[in-house]
């Protein structure tokens, strides 16, 4: 059998497809952008016909770019933005309502309103998550109440929920398989990370009726056929993982205190605990890293939803660089007598505050303060928020021990960037040859299960690292930066 396998990475503002050889080379690439919603302040949606368009075309570029046809390639994975909701007919396969994607914030109410009554512990306790918009539970629960008709309809059998991995597939296998994967599932607030089941406490918490949710598999695993319709041949699925899981996988962050983070739109570091699912007293989230062979490893994450798409801010909004790669020159630039803080609430701040009201906020300025000043702020920002995750770590997780960093998306290409995140972490950050580790995390679960790839100890031995960057800054100015982003962080917070 071939080892080309081919991964469908599909994120927030753009879709991915990989090919890769047996050697873990990339062969083939395609990506393509696709528009983003923002109907109400605070709201973020996805045309699911926009994800699904990009899917298909990326996939046969990919395919053209690496002088292959679909029957060259052994498996497909798939990767997704997380939490990401859709809900659609079972009939025609078509969504009742845009996807409400994973930044948006309009349950806001309703999850205070949970909170106010009572419910987080259970929550927490069952999920490891904590309640907020950011999980896909509220999000359905809001399309199956405003949705005309959507409700009666799910409760009939009649409408299916999924995140983007299972709207995918469900495309993919023409409406044949209905089904996420551990991880996916892990992030819905109505999945029991212990049990690794659905919970009858969280969907009557929600008003979620069963009858919508998708089967829970391995992340490895028999997710069915490609329709032949769509490449020319059935191409069998057989990884699945949210995209950073699958980078987990792809940094080979397989033992217990290994530590990888993703610097795309958001920014989402993984610690994994191993078989322990650790309860986290920092606000940390505690999540399934993966499950292969029934087996579930566990990890502590903090997710910030604010790194590339600040410097996206920059370039679009305020029209400060015309390529979001200039940040990293113009950071270096900027005047080292000037301490000038965003923070990055623009759709609320993630972990380790968990303000969903929160809104963005710049400090430290005065006349010379330029363009320059403004990138260095919005780069150190998405520094300074790891370090407080990674500070929420060790006090939850005391085995970790000294932590080496590994980090991946697209914003790791900056040296500037990566140097600054070692001086503020006090903590050396290796950037792996192969930037692409969410894709290839995915590939290495379809690619093992179908037998043409290695297992974890094969794969984890070819991990190759790039650039190591030690930090440089000396610990008094370190400190003081800190200092004044703490304090920044608490002037914008709308609860202490």
């Amino acid at each position: 059998m071939s080892g080309y396998v081919l991964a469908i990475d599909q994120g927030t503002t753009s879709t991915r497809a990989i090919v890769f050889d047996d050697a873990f080379r990339i062969v083939g690439v395609g990506q393509q952008e696709f528009v983003q919603h923002f109907p109400r302040s605070g709201w973020v949606e996805h045309d699911p016909e926009d994800i699904w368009a990009s899917v298909l075309a990326t996939i046969r570029t990919a395919l053209a770019d690496a002088s292959l046809s679909a029957a060259d390639i052994a498996a497909i994975g798939i990767t997704n933005q997380r939490e990401t909701t859709l809900l659609w007919d079972r009939g025609t396969g078509k969504a009742v309502h845009n996807a409400i994607v994973w930044q948006d914030r309009r349950t806001a109410e309703f999850c205070r309103n949970l909170v106010a009554d009572g419910a987080e512990a259970m929550v927490t306790d069952k999920t490891g998550l904590i309640i907020d918009p950011y999980f896909s539970g509220t999000k359905l629960r809001w399309l199956l109440d405003n949705v005309e008709g959507a409700r009666a309809r799910a409760e009939a059998g009649k409408l299916a929920f999924g995140t983007v991995d299972t709207f995918l597939l469900w495309r993919l296998t023409g409406g044949k398989v209905h089904a996420t994967d551990a991880t996916n599932a892990s992030r819905t607030m109505l999945f029991d990370i212990s049990a690794n089941c659905w919970d009858e406490d969280l969907l009557k918490l929600l008003g979620i009726p069963s009858a919508v949710l998708p089967d829970v598999r391995d992340c490895a695993a028999d997710f069915g056929m490609t329709d032949p319709g769509l490449f020319g041949v059935s191409i069998p699925i057989l990884g699945m993982a949210g995209d950073q899981h699958a980078a987990t996988v792809g940094q080979a962050c397989f033992r217990p205190g290994m530590l990888k983070s993703t610097y795309g739109t958001g920014c989402f570091a993984v610690l994994n605990t191993g078989t322990e699912k650790v309860a986290s007293t920092n606000r940390l989230l505690t999540t399934i890293a993966y499950r292969l062979d029934g087996v579930t490893t566990y990890a502590l994450e903090g997710s910030i939803f604010m790194a590339g798409a600040s410097v996206q801010w920059l370039r679009d909004g305020l029209k400060l660089m015309d390529r979001a790669d200039r940040s990293g020159p113009m950071a270096a630039e900027a005047d080292d007598a000037q301490d000038v803080y965003l923070v990055p609430a623009f759709t609320g701040l993630g972990a380790p505050w968990w303000d969903a009201e929160a809104r963005g906020a710049m400090f430290g300025l005065t006349r010379s303060t330029g363009p320059n000043e403004i990138a260095r702020a919005a780069l150190e920002a998405v520094c300074y928020q790891t370090a407080d995750l990674l500070d929420a770590m060790r006090r939850d997780w005391t085995a970790n021990g000294d932590t080496v960093l590994r980090v991946d998306g697209g914003m790791v290409a900056s040296d500037w960037t990566l140097q600054r995140l070692a001086d503020l972490l006090a903590a050396p950050v290796d950037r792996p040859v192969v930037l692409e580790t969410t894709a290839l995390g995915a590939a290495w679960l379809a690619g093992h299960k179908a037998g043409v790839w290695p297992g974890m100890d094969g794969f984890s031995d070819r991990w190759r690292l790039e650039k190591r960057f030690e930090p440089a800054m000396d610990a008094v100015t370190r400190g003081r930066k800190l200092s004044g982003w703490s304090d920044a962080v608490k002037r914008t917070l709308t609860r202490n």
